[in-house]
């Protein structure tokens, strides 16, 4: 079993920092990435749709031998997680819930800050998970959707990403909150901007980190860590031509993106089927 893979899923690119986050802290594990690049945004989709797309994935990734299921996509983390737990063996991780307890652990002031997609602030989550920790917490959201875009484009450091940040965070600002979860896998690659923005005095919790952490204290736990002088290979895959998953995600990566190959989930689901009834 430890020489199984990591399985990573996402709607799209943005899961590639919650991917960049496990490849740090376990060096030595081979990882496999699938983007639903062909249906990606899930936030507008149906929670039934949502996890249906998911459970495909997850019987996709299964069939290529993989050992623990990271879903980094907040919308299917918010929505398909518990299904997908239900269904399968593997131990299933989603982004939320070690943000959640990060953001519970950091805050002084008992006030927390959450932005994310108009999807994921919509759905509570954050604000239900970090309340199951600790029910005394105040928790305010802000959907900050112009972050997908502006990361997606690179800009990054540039006058236009401050604006739109001054705008977006001048709310949670003056509510006066110390610590800020990160609750869209796009957003650790403006972390730069949203620091300055808010401040030195508010705690930036980073989902995609938590979310590596923990998928190391698991595989840790039940004694599946591959030996740490080994070096990790790395498997991509989307449902889409990948040309445009290979330019932002080179973006997201630092260039170290491998080769990006497409796969149709309907048929290799429709081929799974008959080679189980032959």
């Amino acid at each position: 079993m430890a020489w199984k893979a990591i399985g990573i899923f996402d709607s799209g690119v943005g899961g590639l920092t919650v991917l960049k986050e496990v490849v740090r802290a376990l060096p030595q594990e081979d990882t496999i990435y699938l983007g639903d690049t062909a249906r990606v945004p899930y936030g507008t989709k149906s929670p039934e749709t949502v996890v249906r797309y998911s459970r495909q994935i997850a019987r996709y990734l299964l069939s290529r031998d993989i050992k623990v299921l990271v879903v980094a996509c907040n919308t299917a983390s918010a929505v398909a997680l518990s299904a997908l737990q239900q269904e399968f063996s593997i131990p299933i991780v989603g982004v939320i819930e070690p943000g959640a307890r990060a953001a519970a652990a950091a805050t002084k002031s008992g006030k927390v800050g959450v932005i994310g997609t108009a999807a994921t602030v919509a759905s509570s989550a954050y604000t239900k998970a970090i309340k199951r920790i600790n029910p005394d917490i105040e928790v305010v959201n802000r959907a900050c959707p112009l972050f997908v875009p502006l990361a997606e484009e690179g800009w990054v450091d540039n006058e236009v990403a401050r604006l739109t940040a001054g705008i977006y965070l001048e709310e949670l600002k003056k509510q006066g909150v110390d610590t800020l979860v990160l609750g869209c896998t796009h957003y650790p690659i403006l972390k730069d901007v949203i620091a300055e923005v808010m401040g030195p005095e508010v705690t930036l919790v980073d989902s995609a980190e938590q979310t590596a952490l923990t998928v190391a204290g698991i595989l840790a736990e039940q004694g599946l860590l591959r030996p740490k002088g080994e070096r990790g290979n790395h498997h991509y895959y989307v449902t889409d031509i990948p040309a445009g998953f290979i330019r932002v995600g080179n973006r997201f990566l630092g260039g170290d993106l491998g080769d990006v190959y497409q796969v149709n989930l309907e048929q290799e689901q429709q081929e799974e089927e008959v080679e189980e009834t032959d």
